[in-house]
């Protein structure tokens, strides 16, 4: 899987605002629990919250359900925020190796803002990842339900990209009875086929998938925010809900927030 150079992050955000309407967005984040026979004397490192043995697909995925970076093999009693913030991705993206492009101002406007990942309330809040609002927050701003909104359409491309690795490829079905370190090796091989069978699907296919993507996404109920974070931070995620609001309105998006919950 080849890592991306600036001008493959230059195409992923043109990708995400031409197609999701999301400016500055270089892409999804989100794990998948991969469900394994509980390996020799691993205790319960494995077993995650959801009552099962697993190993965990860290994906970071573009507009077209592409899988851009991935880390696999993390235990599966650990979240998704902590799995990010100990995997490779972090670190580089952390320390600037990452080769994202320069700010960029959003369409329409004049102040630069960083190029952003999405992802759920699992992951934290960074200059380079935004985070849906908490749910008590939304619930009496609607700017801020329209930004929940509106990050949640983008950020379902991942949500896809894993249910079309599952329906592709039988084993993610059923429990793999093999030891980690193979199942390490044949989630990293299916999703390189996976992106092979992305890029040469015929012209037009995606619009099977886009079409699937449910506009009525349920809002965070996570209405712990962190503290830590910096006003930059939380700056850039109001511009970009200001964004949402304005110049970068939808004409469906009010009507659509003001039905969820």
């Amino acid at each position: 899987m080849q890592m991306p150079d600036e001008e493959m992050w230059e195409k992923v955000s043109r990708d995400f605002f031409n197609i999701w309407n999301f400016p500055n967005c270089l892409g999804a984040i989100d794990g998948k629990h991969v469900n394994i026979q509980a390996p020799d004397n691993s205790g319960s490192l494995y077993y995650n919250y959801k009552n099962f043995f697993s190993t965990v697909l860290l994906a970071v995925v573009d507009a077209k359900y592409s899988f851009l970076i991935v880390d696999v093999g993390s235990y599966g009693k650990n979240s998704d925020g902590g799995i990010l913030q100990n995997s490779k991705f972090w670190k580089k993206l952390n320390t600037n190796k990452l080769k994202l492009p320069p700010n960029k101002p959003l369409p329409s406007t004049t102040e630069s803002l960083p190029h952003v990942f999405i992802g759920d309330e699992a992951f934290p809040l960074s200059n380079n990842i935004l985070r849906p609002y908490p749910r008590e927050q939304a619930r009496t701003e609607l700017s801020k339900k329209v930004f929940n909104l509106r990050l949640s359409r983008a950020r379902k491309v991942v949500e896809c990209a894993f249910g079309m690795l599952t329906q592709r490829f039988e084993i993610y079905q059923k429990r793999m009875k093999i030891q980690p370190k193979y199942c390490d090796l044949i989630i990293l091989a299916t999703t390189c086929l996976h992106n092979f069978l992305i890029e040469n699907r015929t012209p037009g296919q995606e619009n099977e998938f886009h079409s699937n993507i449910n506009l009525l996404t349920a809002i965070t109920d996570n209405n712990n925010e962190n503290s830590s974070n910096s006003d930059a931070v939380l700056t850039t995620r109001n511009k970009f809900k200001d964004y949402f609001s304005s110049s970068g309105a939808l004409d469906w998006q009010d009507q659509v927030a003001t039905r969820v919950s």
